[in-house]
């Protein structure tokens, strides 16, 4: 039985994830929703989705004990992030007057420059809706998905690594920022797969199809 933990820390889309997870699950695949750190190191894969701000995401993360959990999962098994989960596995935020998070993959979270856009009028943020998704590196996550298939995203921060080869993604929003990276067994996307219908649900299939390797 392949058991897939999604974790639960209060600011996740929770339901929607474990939902389409559930939909492209085999009959021998278990989703579990759980904030419990002996079931999510025991999972043979793991989900950290998150909404809403970071200050709050690291602080819950602290106060459960899963950050140092999550840490783990990242050098030993196949990790998804999804938006602020993401942005969490980054070493420092813009956000919230600057919180440093997880520093799992080393680089900032940067706010969108409100003030600039390809037609001198002020950037619409959040970045809220649907947009392409141009992959920048072959990758088992992205099989089956077409080159600049669309996405759906809503966040007013992005991730810029220290490393642009960790990049796995870019999209343009009006210039090309990272809405994916990966490392090792870790692939984490600032777009919401859960929302995404076909395409996003495919990435999730070969999320859970993925032994860690690229």
């Amino acid at each position: 039985m392949q058991r897939v933990a999604v974790i639960d820390y209060g600011m996740g889309n929770l339901r929607s994830v474990s939902k389409a997870l559930e939909s492209v699950a085999g009959n021998n695949t278990s989703i579990e929703v759980t904030a419990d750190p002996a079931k999510i190191l025991a999972a043979s894969h793991v989900v950290f989705p998150g909404v809403g701000a970071i200050r709050d995401c690291i602080g819950e993360l602290q106060r459960l004990q899963l950050d140092n959990v999550i840490r783990e999962v990242a050098q030993t098994k196949p990790l998804l992030g999804v938006c602020l989960g993401m942005q969490a596995l980054l070493s420092h935020s813009e956000e919230n007057s600057g919180v440093d998070s997880l520093d799992i993959i080393p680089g900032d979270v940067r706010h969108f420059d409100i003030e600039h856009s390809a037609d001198t009028e002020r950037l619409k943020v959040p970045h809220m809706g649907w947009n392409k998704v141009n992959q920048t590196i072959s990758h088992p996550l992205w099989k089956d998905i077409e080159q600049d298939s669309r996405f759906y995203f809503v966040h007013s921060y992005f991730v810029s690594p220290s490393d642009e080869k960790v990049t796995a993604a870019t999209t343009d929003y009006p210039n090309d920022f990272t809405s994916a990276i990966y490392k090792d067994n870790l692939f984490a996307v600032q777009f919401h797969p859960e929302k995404s219908q076909h395409v996003g649900l495919q990435l999730l299939k070969n999320f859970l199809t993925w032994d860690g390797q690229s």
